[in-house]
């Protein structure tokens, strides 16, 4: 069951590869994500040493009063991977024209996990041909419903 996602990725990115991966995250960030409080828009993934970090998320605090107050909620977030993956992950990182993009937050059991993806930009026009391709579908979709 997906908790957050990040909608526009499938229109701004073409998704190369994916990955699953914990996350490292305070017990109050947990509450407020099973709330489906939070948004990945404009989040990224960095490799820095052997650990890999969502940068950019943001996840609010569950109740105010009682987050402590030097909490970020734009902190950085520890991935838990394994250390091949890391390292093929840091090799995609520094290929040109690559990123790295959290798709989707989602329960797994009782844990919370990242898909993650190694993505490629659209240009202006792929992005065009992507919503004329959404539009005919669901078009097509709704002919077929009336029938």
């Amino acid at each position: 069951m997906n908790l957050i996602e990040y909608k526009k990725a499938n229109l701004k990115y073409e998704i190369l590869e994916e990955f699953e991966a914990g996350l490292e995250l305070h017990g109050y960030e947990v509450k407020s994500l099973r709330n489906k409080q939070g948004s990945l828009d404009g989040s990224h993934i960095t490799v820095r040493g052997n650990e890999a970090f969502i940068v950019g998320s943001f996840i609010p605090p569950y109740q105010v009063a009682n987050t402590p107050k030097e909490y970020d909620p734009y902190r950085l977030r520890r991935l838990l991977l394994n250390k091949k993956e890391i390292a093929e992950l840091a090799g995609k990182e520094k290929e040109k024209g690559l990123t790295i993009v959290p798709i989707s937050l989602y329960n797994k059991g009782r844990v919370i996990k990242a898909r993650i993806a190694v993505v490629r930009g659209k240009k202006k026009h792929d992005k065009r041909e992507t919503i004329k391709k959404r539009d005919t579908d669901r078009d097509i979709r709704r002919s077929l419903k009336i029938r």
